[in-house]
């Protein structure tokens, strides 16, 4: 897939163009657009404002849904609109959680 960004101030919003040549069928392009739809729904806030425009290519139609969603998350990371994840962290710092407050602090004592 391929994506066309054009940043500004704002919210971001999503557009989708799958043709007849990615699938013949209509549930199949829809499929494609439902995930698209799906995951643009669940990435965090932190992604920059702008309009978004995914194009589907022929491989969508043969791709599982995680691949589909893989696919576009690694896109918005090669533009810049998402950041990339530190290595070995599988989330992302809470914004508002700062080191000292937390419960996890110091590691427990057993008194076995």
């Amino acid at each position: 897939m391929s994506l066309h960004w054009r940043p500004h101030e704002g919210p971001a919003r999503l557009g989708m163009a799958v043709s007849r040549k990615v699938d013949k069928r209509a549930v199949g392009r829809n499929r494609i657009k439902r995930v698209l739809r799906e995951t643009f729904r669940h990435l965090p806030p932190d992604l920059a404002g702008g309009d978004y425009v995914v194009v589907a290519r022929s491989a969508a139609a043969r791709a599982s849904h995680p691949d589909i969603r893989d696919a576009f998350l690694r896109v918005l990371r090669r533009a810049g609109a998402l950041p990339v994840p530190a290595a070995g962290v599988t989330m992302p710092p809470r914004p508002d959680a700062h080191p000292s407050s937390s419960p996890l602090t110091e590691p427990e004592r057993r008194s076995d």
